[in-house]
């Protein structure tokens, strides 16, 4: 398949029909639901390298170096602190999650493009399952989705591992030939698009200082069918070809 970069107002109605027999939606949620504008993952990374100081006795910067050698070499913080040291997860996710919501705005016309997609929808995250509900409450969307598997779902093993994307596959009696998989990360991609899910790389509209300028960009690759700066407007575009008329946005809950 080849890869579309799209937007609102660029996917071609006939690659969204590539999306008739999808049924099952897969969303990541950091950097995917929300805008790098909301400042959630900054926070977050924040929280770890802190986590890293009081534990190691560190200085800022070695503690930083050291959370990117376990972030390239096990995919995540956490999984580095498990297999070299042992520690408590949940202390560890409780404290990373510590973060101000501040700035996440409830987004109506997200939650009325998902909630409008014909079938089940599901958040599949590296992050604890009560930060992707704060987010998702916050967000005014969390009522659209029927289950969110995280990393402690996962036995702590993080995208992109194959066997963390078979594992809620199987939970969750998804068909990945009728599933869709959104996600901010190119490399999380791999898996979904090699068990037949579509893919969609969701990237900022512009440049995040606060992420890896490689992170950022969409690589040439077959796992990546699309790319799309603008996830509810790519949504709507699906929609419209499926003849889908999306409900109003539902008033949302204090």
């Amino acid at each position: 398949m080849t890869q579309t970069i799209a937007t609102a107002d660029t996917l071609p109605l006939a690659r969204a029909h590539d999306f008739d027999g999808v049924d099952v939606w897969i969303f990541d949620l950091d950097n995917t639901l929300y805008p790098h504008e909301c400042q959630l993952w900054p926070q977050v990374d924040q929280r770890i390298t802190l986590f890293l100081i009081e534990m190691f006795g560190l200085d800022g910067m070695s503690a930083r170096a050291l959370q990117k050698y376990y972030y390239t070499r096990y995919g995540t913080t956490l999984k580095g602190l498990m297999d070299e040291h042992a520690i408590s997860p949940h202390d560890f996710l409780d404290f990373a999650h510590q973060i101000d919501l501040s700035l996440v705005d409830p987004d109506p016309r997200l939650g009325k493009a998902i909630e409008a997609l014909p079938g089940r929808k599901l958040i599949l995250t590296n992050g604890s399952r009560q930060h992707a509900e704060n987010v998702s409450r916050k967000l005014g969307i969390r009522e659209h989705f029927e289950e969110i598997f995280d990393i402690v779902a996962a036995d702590f093993v993080p995208k992109p591992e194959t066997r963390t994307y078979e594992k809620f596959l199987a939970l969750h009696g998804v068909d990945p030939t009728r599933a869709a998989m959104f996600e901010d990360l190119a490399k999380n991609l791999v898996a979904p698009a090699a068990l037949g899910m579509k893919t969609v790389l969701v990237l900022p509209k512009v440049t995040d200082p606060f992420r890896e300028a490689h992170e950022q960009t969409a690589p040439n690759a077959a796992y990546i069918h699309y790319t799309t700066t603008d996830l509810a407007g790519f949504l709507e575009q699906i929609e419209t070809v499926r003849g889908i008329v999306p409900a109003a946005p539902r008033a949302v809950q204090g």
